[in-house]
């Protein structure tokens, strides 16, 4: 049975999901049918987290052990590339070398975003999604050293998860760098059919195909009206009965704009975007010389 032959693996809030599906219309692509499966993060572990931390639709994804792993390629055919999408793998110490070992040719894609506002964006993402008990970010913050030595789930380590350097050198050591292309969240934000088309290339799959984009994905903030994000993100008997007079993916874009017109971003201050930045300062330098890009705007 195959196993993947490239790997997505992050960051996390920075575009993964969408490249994801649009990876996923190509005809000569083969994506997981689960996204995140996390299998190079936690092989052979027992995932446990606070209750009410994390979805537990989301915890049923996990493939902890090579069996569960290798079933979500029982659908390849003939495609030419074979692939997942998890951003833990970015950030687990642990995943490099997993990967390295069972796909030793494997080729990697990352999509970076400005750290600060990745870590503000993953806050806005778990308010929205009601599992974050901190009321701003600020508070949210203060808690991560015990949130970290009480082994909650990695989303909630904003600032932790946000030393790219640290996490990319991790691959640069055990990987050619041909076989890593490195992307930022600006590129795909403003250029994306060019960056589709430089991922078609480097997968070597057909660069002429183009995917439909118009869906966004994962818009964060917080809902003006919290029974209508409520209705719309738990099953009832009205979006229940819709399906059966809908098709899923009309459905699905449906309940995406009206979710994400629902949706306030309040802004992240300045003074707390500066105390970021200069947690990140020598981490971003460092990473500007590796990927060889220009960060100067993350440290605005």
């Amino acid at each position: 049975m195959a196993l993947p032959n490239f790997l997505i693996i992050g960051a996390a809030k920075a575009g993964t999901t969408s490249l994801y599906d649009w990876l996923n219309q190509h005809p000569q692509i083969y994506m997981t049918p689960i996204k995140e499966t996390n299998f190079f993060a936690f092989e052979g572990e027992k995932i446990s987290y606070p209750k009410g931390s994390i979805s537990e639709g989301y915890l049923d994804g996990f493939k902890t052990s090579f069996e569960s792993y290798m079933e979500q390629f029982q659908g390849v055919t003939n495609e030419i590339a074979i692939g997942e999408a998890s951003p833990s793998y970015l950030y687990h110490a642990k995943a490099a070398a997993r990967i390295k070992y069972y796909c030793p040719d494997v080729k990697l894609i990352a999509i970076l975003r400005d750290p600060v506002e990745r870590a503000y964006s993953q806050f806005l993402h778990h308010a929205r999604e009601g599992f974050e008990n901190c009321l701003d970010f600020s508070a949210a913050l203060r808690e991560e050293d015990n949130r970290i030595l009480n082994k909650w789930w990695w989303g909630y380590f904003y600032v932790d998860g946000g030393f790219y350097y640290t996490q990319l050198q991790r691959y640069f050591e055990k990987f050619d760098s041909s076989k890593i292309k490195v992307y930022l969240y600006e590129d795909l934000r403003s250029n994306r059919y060019d960056l589709i088309k430089d991922i078609f290339q480097f997968l070597e799959v057909d660069d002429n195909f183009i995917p439909d984009t118009s869906t966004k994905y994962n818009v964060t903030g917080i809902p003006k009206n919290q029974l209508l994000h409520e209705f719309l993100s738990k099953p009832n008997l009205i979006t229940t009965s819709v399906k059966y007079l809908i098709p899923r993916p009309l459905r699905q874009k449906l309940i995406n704009d009206i979710r994400n017109s629902n949706l306030a971003k309040p802004q992240l201050t300045q003074p707390l975007r500066q105390q970021l930045i200069s947690i990140y300062r020598e981490d971003i330098l460092n990473l500007q010389e590796l990927i060889q890009r220009d960060l100067s705007e993350w440290l605005k």
